[in-house]
């Protein structure tokens, strides 16, 4: 691996941060807002699954025990 100097690494990498696409503040707030949405609907969706196999475990258990 060849030796780069800190003047010419730091002139890499300003060279490729000017590559990056950096997204405006209009697509990071929808892109957050999209993720809040997500995670409230599946946190939802998680907890009605976990009651509804809560309340059939208990129901079982309650045909066991007489």
């Amino acid at each position: 691996m060849a030796k780069v100097s800190p003047t010419e690494f730091i002139q890499q990498v300003k060279a490729e941060t000017a590559k990056v696409y950096w997204p405006s503040r209009r697509e990071t707030v929808m892109t957050a807002v999209m993720v809040v949405v997500l995670t409230l609907v599946l946190s939802i969706f998680f907890f009605v699954v976990d009651w509804s196999f809560s309340r059939i475990v208990k129901f079982l258990l309650s045909l066991v025990q007489g």
